[in-house]
């Protein structure tokens, strides 16, 4: 049964029209910056041991989520623990320019500054990244490119996959009806009910393509312990990376901790944390005033 904190410190969530929501979809949201500052009340400890694979997610702009995310990850590095970090904000085929920077150089700032680009609000990383350089944890890229993304909307979600593990995640025959369910109603939910029917097959694909992505890098670091950071929606147990982490042998021990601005999905995580939403314009309005054509 998943446990569930309420912290209300901060505030904030995200507040997507449908364009932005899309292009978060095939490739991430926001922009640059410096570290984010405040503290948190009534600050939990880590709930646990550490598994092998600790999925924490977010919702991408919410600053009371991701303070609380890092103190918690924090708490567990100064205790000892010293696992490889995979974030989604990365894209993977800059694996070998973020290993770079991490390597050259002194702070997070630096490293944002030659890998980060300009898709996600990079405050609100700053810390998790300078808590990887100072303890020497490796970071690891764990997001599709824009371009891959689009390959899979356009060509299916075996796209961007090797033979072998098209064979190991079974993706030449149909997605198993429970993943294409959830997936469906979460980007139909996601885009105010209103994205056409043609459009929902490719963004499934696409959303797939990026959590069995994810769940074969983080495979990839053991016998490191790893830390996923990104969407809660990735780290759902039902049907995101948790799910295709464990679709091959040997299984792992997998925790997956969702952080939320309301509690509705607390049985999608093995823990939840709430926090106080952001108060922000209604992603739906434009739309309901201008129906997409």
């Amino acid at each position: 049964m998943a446990q569930t904190q309420t912290i209300s410190t901060y505030s904030g969530s995200p507040g997507l029209t449908f364009a932005v929501a899309v292009l978060a979809l095939l490739a991430g949201c926001a922009s640059g910056g410096k570290p984010a500052g405040g503290s948190a009340a009534a600050m939990p400890a880590p709930a646990g041991p550490n598994p092998q694979v600790l999925l924490l997610g977010e919702v991408h702009d919410n600053a009371a989520g991701h303070k609380l995310r890092y103190e918690l990850l924090r708490q567990r590095v100064e205790a000892g623990w010293r696992p490889a970090i995979v974030m989604e904000q990365f894209d993977r085929e800059n694996q070998d320019l973020l290993s770079k920077a991490q390597k050259g150089c002194l702070d997070a700032q630096c490293v944002i500054r030659v890998v980060g680009g300009v898709r996600w609000d990079w405050q609100l990383y700053y810390p998790v990244i300078q808590l990887a350089l100072t303890y020497q944890l490796p970071l690891i890229a764990g997001n599709l490119s824009r371009a891959d993304a689009s390959r899979v909307v356009r060509d299916g979600i075996a796209a961007t996959f090797d033979p072998q593990s098209v064979r190991d995640y079974h993706l030449d025959q149909p997605l198993p009806a429970d993943v294409r369910a959830g997936q469906y109603k979460e980007i139909a939910a996601g885009h105010c009910d209103m994205l056409p029917e043609m459009m929902v097959d490719g963004m499934i694909n696409a959303q797939v393509s990026r959590d069995i992505w994810m769940a074969k890098i983080v495979r990839d670091q053991q016998p490191r312990d790893v830390v996923l950071i990104a969407g809660n929606g990735h780290v759902r147990k039902d049907i995101g990376v948790a799910r295709w982490i464990n679709a091959l042998a040997p299984a792992l021990t997998v925790r997956s901790e969702g952080y939320l601005e309301d509690a509705a999905g607390a049985g999608r995580y093995d823990a939840v944390y709430t926090v106080a939403p952001q108060p922000r314009p209604d992603p739906c309005a434009q739309l309901k005033s201008k129906p997409l054509s």
